[in-house]
This record gives C-alpha cells, sequence and structure tokens, in this order.
C-alpha cells in the first residue's frame, strides 16, 4: 500500500504545478527550463529545497520540519503560494467543514468512540483537546491521537491535537514522564535560556505524543496573592518578569514545532474568582490594564505570538454587561485593532462555570465568533458540543455570521495549519529515556 501523503502537500503541489504552468505560458519559457539567474535561488514559483538544520538545540535535538525558526518561512513556501495553498483549500470546502473548524472539543474516555467518530464525520471538527482523564500512558495516548487522525482521513484538513501542560500542577502528560517545574518556580530562577529551554522540553514531549497545540505559557500576572486560580502558574509578579519569562517559554515551544498558546487575555492574574466556577470582574480601567496586565500580551503579539486564548472575564472597564470571551470591545477594539493581533484568538472553555453557569453556551459561542474568535473551545459533555456546532450551523445558514465572516475566520486557522504544516500522519510511541533526563537536569537547575 502506497504510504498516504499529507493534504497539504497534495494542494501545494497542485497550487505550485498551475502556477509553473501559467508563468510557462505568460513569459513563453520551454517547459522543465526556467532558467538560472546565476544567484543559485530556486525560480519564481518553484518550491526551494528544506535547508540543512543550524547547529543543535542546547538540549541536543534539532527543531523539527514543522519549526518556525526561519522567520519568513510559511513552510519553506513563498507567501503568495502560501496564500494561493490556503485560498484554493478554502474555496474548497463545504459550509459545514467551515464550521467544523470554528470548533475544538473534548472527547471522553481513553479511546475512539462512537461519538468522536461522529464528530468527525457529521461535523467535521477541528480539532480535539485532551484531559488527564484521557490520557492513561504514553502507548494508550498515543494510539488514540493516531486513530483519531485515521477517522479524520476523509476530511479536507488535519487535525488540531492540543493539551493544557504548564508543568507544576497543570499537567495531563501520561506518568511515564517525570514532571516539570511550574512556571512560578522556572521564573523564579530568572534564567531566560532555561525558561526557553523548559518550553522547548514541554514542546517535545507534546510533540512525541503526535500533539501539536499546548496551553501555554500563561502571561498573567500574580499581581494577586489572593487569586485562588493563578498562583505558581504565573511566571511572577510584575509585567517584566511575565514578559521576558512569557516570551522564552514561547519561543522554546513554537521552535519545537508545536502551537504554543497564550493566555489569559486579558489577565486574570488579579481576580479572587475561579472562572471555572463563576464570572470573575475585573474594575481596573484601560490605563491600569495597558500599564500591568496587557504588557506581557502587547510582547509577546510583537513577538510572533500565534494564538491568543481570551478568558472568561467581565471588564467592567471595557464591556460592563459581556464576558471577554464574547465580547467584541475586547476581542475586536481592544486586541485586534489596538494592540494589533492578526492571529487565531480561541476562547477558554465554554463549558466552565463562568459562562455555562448562567449563559446558553451556543448563543454565547455565536456571539465570539462575531466579536473576533475564530475557534471556539468546548471541553466536555457531548451534548453541549453538538449544541454549540448546531448554534453554529443554525448562525451561518440565517446570516448571523455571514459568509464573508466564516472564510475569515477561518482562513486564519488554516493559515496557521499550514504554517506548521500540520499532518494527520501517524507517530510511534516516543523513546521517554532522553526527554526525562533532559528534565531532571532541568530540576537540578533549579534546587
Amino acid at each position: 500500500m502506497l504510504k498516504r501523503t499529507t493534504k497539504w502537500m497534495c494542494l501545494t503541489m497542485l497550487v505550485v504545478i498551475l502556477l509553473l504552468a501559467v508563468a510557462g505560458c505568460r513569459d513563453g519559457a520551454e517547459p522543465g527550463n526556467p532558467g538560472d539567474n546565476g544567484s543559485g535561488a530556486s525560480p519564481p514559483g518553484q518550491v526551494q529545497e528544506p535547508q540543512t538544520p543550524s547547529p543543535e538545540d542546547e538540549d541536543g535535538t534539532p527543531p523539527p520540519s514543522g519549526s518556525t525558526d526561519n522567520e519568513g518561512e510559511e513552510g519553506n513556501l513563498p507567501e503568495n503560494e502560501t496564500d494561493d495553498a490556503v485560498a484554493e483549500l478554502l474555496n474548497s470546502m463545504t459550509v459545514k467543514e467551515k464550521i467544523g473548524q470554528l470548533v475544538l472539543v473534548g472527547i471522553e474516555g481513553t479511546a475512539l468512540d462512537d461519538t468522536s467518530r461522529r464528530l468527525l464525520e457529521d461535523y467535521h471538527v477541528g480539532g480535539f483537546i485532551f484531559f488527564k482523564d484521557n490520557i492513561e500512558s504514553v502507548q494508550q495516548s498515543v494510539k488514540l491521537f493516531n486513530d483519531l487522525k485515521e477517522a479524520n482521513e476523509a476530511n479536507p484538513v488535519p487535525l488540531w491535537l492540543s493539551i493544557d501542560e504548564e508543568g507544576g500542577r497543570v499537567t495531563r502528560f501520561p506518568d511515564e514522564y517525570v514532571k516539570l517545574p511550574s512556571s512560578g518556580k522556572v521564573g523564579s530562577k530568572g534564567d531566560l535560556a532555561l525558561t526557553k529551554r523548559v518550553g522547548g522540553l514541554i514542546a517535545q514531549k507534546v510533540a512525541g505524543l503526535g500533539l501539536n497545540m499546548v496551553f501555554a505559557p500563561v502571561l498573567d500576572i500574580n499581581s494577586n496573592p489572593n487569586n485562588p486560580v493563578i498562583g505558581d502558574r504565573s511566571f511572577g509578579n510584575t509585567a517584566e518578569t511575565v514578559s521576558a519569562q512569557g516570551i522564552a517559554s514561547m519561543k522554546g515551544i513554537q521552535e519545537h514545532g508545536v502551537v504554543p498558546v497564550v493566555k489569559h487575555f486579558p489577565g486574570h492574574g488579579d481576580t479572587s474568582v475561579d472562572s471555572h466556577l463563576g464570572l470573575p470582574v475585573v474594575n481596573h480601567d484601560l490605563k491600569r490594564l495597558h500599564e500591568l496586565e496587557l504588557v506581557p500580551f502587547q510582547q509577546a503579539i510583537d513577538e510572533g505570538a500565534d494564538v491568543v486564548m481570551v478568558a472568561h472575564l467581565l471588564m467592567k472597564s471595557i464591556d460592563p454587561d459581556t464576558p471577554s470571551s464574547y465580547s467584541k470591545p475586547v476581542i475586536n477594539d481592544l486586541l485586534r485593532e489596538d494592540m494589533g493581533f492578526k492571529g487565531v484568538v480561541i476562547t477558554d472553555d465554554m463549558t466552565m462555570g463562568a459562562i455555562s453557569g448562567s449563559t446558553d453556551v451556543g448563543e454565547a459561542s455565536v456571539k465570539s465568533v462575531v466579536a473576533g474568535s475564530n475557534m471556539i473551545l468546548i471541553g466536555h459533555e457531548y451534548a453541549l458540543e453538538e449544541a454549540v456546532i448546531q448554534a453554529l450551523t443554525e448562525a451561518a445558514h440565517s446570516g448571523v455570521i455571514p459568509e464573508e465572516m466564516l472564510n475569515d475566520r477561518v482562513r486564519a486557522t488554516l493559515e496557521l495549519k499550514h504554517k506548521y504544516q500540520l499532518s494527520d500522519e501517524p507517530v510511534k510511541a516516543p523513546d521517554v529515556k532522553p526527554l526525562n533526563q533532559n528534565t531532571k537536569a532541568v530540576l537540578d537547575q533549579l534546587k
């Protein structure tokens, strides 16, 4: 049996062939003889061969093919060809397939079941988030993720496979992995190279299981000692520390080909309510927010953040009526227009008590997309996941989410999947021994 070629490779080759054909007709060049301009560079429209990797990272592991070490290289394709490939894919997708890309859902249990298969076959969901109760061991989790990839084979877009993995008390990794320290512990060392190394280790462990997205680093500032949800999940209690440490962690994750999601915008650090249980209220005015809470996010955006997670917070000075996770003044006006974020926006889990305890989750999800979100995270309860998908479907058909808006939201997600060269190819279980040795070396540095 022939090895299955990835969806992106097929699409990219088709676009390149078409571009070469057009260029040949326009310029009168002979087929197969593009010429040589003496520079050694590939001719326009021709994909360059990947360059030899730069010297190995400090942990001894060279970045994988999806790495973002080379700025401006979208999967080794010129920008116009990347745009063409994404546009071609988007134009080929049905409305149902596009709606599927708006959601990232959880599953129940440790194996592929009929409902999760239906989420792929009937709803074409864009990806999954995994929790501790989905992961028993390295071998089991790799099989689960490979089975989901195989079940997605008929869909045109590879899956997000994501996990909350910050180190410390927020970990979902199987027990075979030596546990990484908390961000607070790492940040207290004040060593940016060490922080970047820890980010790289998180990414290597994530990628080793076949995952491609991690909900980290935390960019909240631990400015309230009574905060019940942040604490040592934060790198520190000043904007300067959290910015520098968070960006180092983000870069370490990116350089190993995994997509980092910075969180929890616009800042969960100075709250006294856990948004898993209720809706926290933030009373600070915009001046204070720009001087403290927003500083790490602004700097991460300036340094190339790919995805921002928006928290469930009531930002009284910005939008006194609507939680930030579906507030247009927060997502569009503040994050996108004022702060210049052009990437992917994802909500925090819409099944958390801050939303599901008092609001229709489907309605809130539609409002979030209209407000500027690209992806809705629904981590629990199949009934809620399907309700959100139905609500988004009705909104698309009724014009609440116009076609142009739907295409805009989905395009950003497709561009990011293309940038990181996501694939539904299966992976083999990783060798955990070197990863654990590197983790122990980090722990020794923190003593």
